[in-house]
């Protein structure tokens, strides 16, 4: 495969449901001037590699916002991009021309969602464009809030989904739900809120106790009786042994059996990840987290696997590491408080904490390569010196698709 370097960034709705990604997408050997310019992959690169990567692997039920540049546009090679699962994104280095409106006019004909990207102001392109587009995507860190205010109201006199980019932070999502925007895009929800005196949430609480008795060794009577008293967990349980996964001959009624046919490492996945989806509030920000520190967990997983093929108590580790990674902002503690409860080995610590250590740099690694943020890729990549560009884009599709696979379970 053709050096690839792919990324999502997440896409969420007014209630903070996961409705798309936009894929980052770069070719090629990195080097500095191609990130200071932003060059984007070549219409027969990008496509060549959608095709080569399964764009359903990378998208799971959602869809992709991809940017798209003049010539792809205009190349007859956009139509082997799926319509039903992507946005055409239109780049403001685009020149508005009959062509170019007619082109957009004929996609949209024959199933294609489009979205203008980078709207700082309403100017004749934008306005040539709005009667065309579904979406229109809005910088908000470059246009000061009563201007903001104008270009919304002007907006709204068109059938467009407003999208809020660059929401970095849960303060400037709340700003921009208060302004009305459909949409938001940014790692805003992976961002810990920490507020102070904070209770657990009190459906998490029973499942950081049972995490910390299958990680401290305890007996399985002690997690059978744990579970006995949590209906709920004790049902999951037991579903989840007797589905076809398992292909076991007989139905387990049992949940002491069900503990000692699952095992204790994947019983401590399984608590784990539903740390991310038992959620009373109704709070469907957890989807999104979720979905973050699966990919986080796998991924972590598989790069250890590389890092040290025959060290199964490391690669789990790394797993856990990739998990935990965001669960402070999931509880809204502060991550040392959690590791001191989980009492957690040395190194996951100091990785968790202060991304040092071989499974530190390897977080960060992802950590980089969620944002989009190349030149922190290439260079932890340069650091850790085991892993190469294309091995990162292999793993990151079978974090991806093993990710979906549990989403699609969990439905």
């Amino acid at each position: 495969m053709e050096e690839v370097f792919l990324g999502r960034q997440p896409i969420l709705d007014r209630n903070q449901n996961l409705v798309a990604f936009e894929l980052l997408f770069r070719a090629g050997e990195i080097n500095e001037a191609n990130v200071t310019n932003d060059v984007h992959a070549s219409a027969s690169v990008m496509v060549n590699a959608y095709g080569q990567l399964g764009i359903q692997r990378v998208l799971g039920q959602q869809r992709g916002f991809i940017n798209i540049s003049t010539e792809l546009l205009m190349s007859d090679a956009i139509l082997l991009l799926p319509s039903n699962h992507i946005v055409l994104e239109l780049l403001e280095s685009i020149e508005i021309t009959d062509q170019v409106v007619k082109r957009c006019l004929e996609l949209k004909q024959i199933g294609y969602h489009l979205a203008l990207d980078d709207v700082t102001e309403i100017n004749s392109r934008t306005l040539q464009m709005l009667p065309i587009v579904n979406v229109v995507k809005l910088d908000v860190l470059a246009i000061d809030e009563t201007k903001l205010k104008e270009i919304i109201n002007t907006l709204r006199r068109w059938p467009v989904i407003l999208l809020a980019e660059k929401v970095d932070s849960p303060e400037l999502a709340k700003k921009c739900t208060a302004l009305g925007f459909d949409m938001f895009q940014g790692y805003h929800f992976a961002k810990p809120e920490i507020i102070s005196g904070k209770r657990v949430d009190a459906n998490k609480l029973p499942l950081l106790n049972l995490l910390t008795m299958v990680m401290g060794d305890c007996e399985a009577e002690e997690i059978e009786t744990e579970l006995k008293h949590q209906p709920n967990l004790s049902y999951n349980l037991l579903r989840l042994v007797n589905s076809v996964g398992f292909g076991l001959q007989q139905r387990i009624n049992s949940i002491k059996q069900a503990v000692i046919i699952l095992g204790r490492q994947q019983l401590q996945r399984w608590v784990q990840l539903l740390l991310y989806t038992s959620d009373s509030s109704g709070d469907s920000i957890s989807n999104a987290l979720m979905q973050t520190a699966a990919v986080r967990g796998k991924l972590m997983e598989l790069i250890a696997q590389i890092d040290r093929p025959h060290d199964k108590t490391y690669q789990d580790r790394a797993f856990m590491v990739g998990i935990f990674s965001l669960l402070d902002t999931l509880l809204g503690m502060e991550m040392q408080q959690i590791v001191d409860k989980l009492n957690i080995p040395e190194e996951l610590t100091q990785a968790l904490l202060q991304r040092s250590g071989r499974l530190g740099r390897q977080l960060a690694l992802i950590e980089a390569n969620e944002k989009g943020d190349v030149t922190q890729v290439q260079s932890i990549l340069k650091e850790i010196n085991f892993l190469t560009l294309p091995q990162l884009t292999h793993t990151e599709l079978e974090a991806l698709s093993w990710t979906n696979r549990i989403n699609e379970t969990a439905h």
